[in-house]
């Protein structure tokens, strides 16, 4: 906070700070909120279940609150949440920010001239190290470096949003299975149908965006984080207030001295009281460092911290109750009520990893590593609250299809734990770059943090993957068949420019061709959609072979995918000339970071705006043509003579005039067929996955928000 700003000023996001702290309440911390309902009952229900002493008990609470504290509050809301990149966070934000620190980003479709982004500048540039320098020089040099650094992070963002299906259906789950605590004899039918209804409300709630949802989510998490903190200060008085020793590291030792190998397999429930820390990064966008931490050290914290402490308390003098802990420790006069905020606050709990969902899947299609899908931004203040139709269908389908096929917690806890920390440890690996190579600190630093979280990390995994066959194959098949498609969809559309790259055509060849084959010029201004910037698109010649005309004024218009969150807009659009000014053909290149709100149907006005403005200014020089792209000259050639005043207003008339007439669009509606010399694996990525996925998904037109009445579509295949 400024201090050199108004007193009402400094009041006044003081204020802002604290609302959304509030509204992170019922958006990011409902996953990590509910965890009490299945930690303990996870932890007892498998090799430890005939562990019943205090020192078994208070063992597992001193692991709980070790681990809470550890990774959240010192690992999250200390180092990683002050990673952004701009606001953002996630997996894509600390893979933006070493891509463009280390120039290791295979996935952005920049076309140059961004070294003078504001949103590309990090701050204030610190001495890098000579560790630094040399992993950047290791990271640059080899291509394989940048392959798995891409691939750990597509690993880490198919699992969140594995963890998408798996956290709605283990915290309903968990919760409707309470009523058996009061009513034994009812069905399990009844359970899985309560379960799925709960469900298929939690996802339509989601079209009326983050924002609506916060603000309806927050009381109910306010009010059972305090009705947990409550019970659990009401079982620790009444029960055992000695439980506050646990809190000694000394009760984690003798844990693992008494249960040896048992206590090592139980790790797979106690990590689920860290689900939603990656969450709680991943939402970063949707507000802001200081509110989450506000909600968390005062709230989230110290609340969930007495839940636990209380349970226990409750458990180590009800040794019976293991496996239903959490609703028997609920006093039984109040039972019914904090029941019901327990459904409501699991159906809250599910929206932080849906929001996540949302937000890693937006910047991956941004950045072409995911199908095109439809993207609402549901609040016109808060920049990145979106909603994803198709994600959240699918989302809810699939979690249906777990609840009824599946039905045992135990089962999809086993999953859940490792998706959960199998994320967090991708996140450690990446944060070792970052604060070696961004933050330029000492790479012993760096390699601290990964020994202290990491070892933590590696040992609840270790003990997650012996679970495989008990449950965590789940979030392994999810991740692997989402990692699949991305990986296929990214391979297709690379191979596909890749292609147009090596076939590119140049306006004057395409002039002279034209010569020959009589192209009339018509009226009008035609939009060619291309995805190389400077360049005449193959299906462009194509059409201009069989169809010898072509409109009066041409916008070559490139969309132009950077690894930044958002580009400010004056930077927005760059403008430059192909070939000679008589050619009357234009670069216009449109350059989004992969948070941006994209207004495609504003789009032509810019465009045609920004050309007017170029055409206006004195920014061509009179002696030379120049095939620019912004600030950059890809190549100048010398004119014949010199362009006169008079030449440059008859070129504003006739663009004036062309304007007038309207505007047409052409667009590639291409497709790729892998060659006959092809391997099986690369037919069956680009013949069957990646045409299947093409198919599918929205089609170019409608993403770019296009007329049909205005669309020349211009179908081409191409052989790679």
């Amino acid at each position: 906070m400024d201090p050199e700003s108004p007193p009402h000023a400094r009041r006044l996001r003081f204020y802002k700070t604290l609302c959304l702290a509030y509204q992170s309440l019922g958006v990011v911390y409902g996953d990590l909120s509910i965890s009490p309902i299945y930690v303990y009952k996870s932890t007892f229900s498998g090799s430890l279940r005939s562990y019943k002493e205090d020192h078994e008990i208070l063992g597992v609470l001193s692991l709980v609150f070790w681990t809470l504290t550890l990774i959240p509050l010192c690992k999250y809301i200390m180092f990683v949440l002050a990673a952004d990149d701009n606001g953002e966070g996630g997996t894509f934000a600390l893979y933006s920010l070493l891509c463009r620190h280390l120039k290791a980003g295979l996935l952005s479709t920049s076309h140059g001239a961004n070294h003078h982004l504001s949103s590309c500048n990090t701050g204030t540039p610190t001495k890098e190290t000579r560790t630094s320098l040399v992993i950047k020089e290791l990271i640059e040099k080899h291509q394989s470096s940048r392959v798995v650094m891409l691939l750990v992070v597509l690993l880490g963002t198919s699992m969140v949003i594995g963890d998408g299906i798996l956290t709605p259906t283990m915290s309903v789950l968990s919760a409707v299975n309470g009523i058996k605590t009061k009513a034994t004899n009812l069905p399990e039918n009844y359970i899985v149908l309560i379960a799925c209804i709960i469900l298929v409300g939690l996802f339509a709630l989601q079209h009326f965006g983050t924002h609506r949802v916060g603000c309806l989510f927050a009381p109910i998490m306010i009010s059972w984080l305090l009705c947990i903190s409550g019970v659990g200060i009401y079982n620790i008085i009444h029960w055992n207030p000695r439980v506050v020793y646990a809190l000694s590291p000394h009760y984690t030792f003798n844990f693992f001295k008494q249960a040896g190998k048992d206590g090592w397999y139980s790790l797979g429930g106690i990590v689920l009281c860290i689900t939603g820390a990656e969450a709680m990064f991943a939402d970063l966008g949707h507000f802001s460092q200081s509110s989450l931490r506000i909600a968390f050290m005062l709230v989230v914290y110290p609340c969930l911290v007495l839940a636990y402490m209380g349970e226990a308390a409750y458990l180590s003098q009800n040794r019976k109750d293991l496996q239903s802990s959490f609703f028997n420790a609920i006093p039984e006069r109040i039972f019914w009520p904090v029941f019901g905020i327990t459904t409501l606050a699991t159906i809250a709990g599910s929206q932080a990893i849906i929001s996540a969902t949302f937000s890693l899947i937006s910047q991956c299609r941004a950045l072409r590593c995911f199908p095109r899908v439809k993207i609402i931004h549901t609040s016109g203040q808060i920049h990145g609250q979106i909603y994803i139709p198709e994600v959240n269908w699918s989302l809810m389908a699939v979690c249906l299809a777990v609840v009824i096929g599946v039905r045992d917690t135990e089962v999809i806890g086993n999953a859940y734990g490792l998706a959960v920390i199998t994320v967090m440890f991708v996140t450690t690996c990446l944060m070792f770059l970052i604060i070696s190579t961004v933050w330029n600190q000492n790479v012993l630093l760096a390699a601290m943090f990964v020994v202290i979280f990491g070892s933590i990390e590696l040992l609840y995994f270790s003990a997650c993957v012996t679970k495989i066959n008990k449950g965590g194959w789940l979030p392994l098949t999810f991740s692997l068949v989402i990692l699949s498609l991305m990986l296929a969809w990214q391979y297709g559309t690379s191979r596909k420019q890749a292609f147009e790259l090596e076939n590119k055509v140049s306006l004057e060849r395409l002039h002279i061709l034209g010569q020959s084959l009589g192209i009339v010029r018509v009226r009008g201004i035609a939009l060619i959609y291309t995805s190389l910037a400077a360049t005449v698109p193959p299906t462009f010649a194509h059409f201009v072979t069989n169809f010898p005309a072509f409109h009066q004024i041409l916008f070559f218009v490139t969309l132009d995918n950077l690894m930044v969150p958002k580009v400010p807009v004056s930077d927005r659009i760059l403008v430059g000339r192909i070939g000679p000014p008589e050619f009357r053909a234009f670069s216009c290149i449109v350059r989004y970071g992969y948070k941006d709100t994209r207004d495609s149907y504003n789009l032509e006005t810019e465009l045609i705006e920004k050309v007017g403005e170029f055409l206006r200014s004195n920014c061509c020089d009179d002696e030379e043509y120049a095939i620019t792209v912004g600030d950059d000259c890809v190549g100048r050639r010398r004119n014949s003579g010199s362009k006169s005043v008079g030449f440059r207003e008859e070129e504003i008339q006739e663009f004036d005039e062309a304007r007038e007439a309207g505007v047409a669009y052409m667009l590639g509606n291409t497709y790729i067929v892998a060659s006959e010399a092809s391997s099986i694996v690369k037919k069956f990525a680009i013949n069957a996955v990646y045409e299947f996925l093409r198919r599918n998904c929205r089609s170019p037109a409608i993403s770019l928000g296009i007329p049909y009445t205005s669309l020349i579509e211009v179908s081409m295949a191409y052989q790679v």
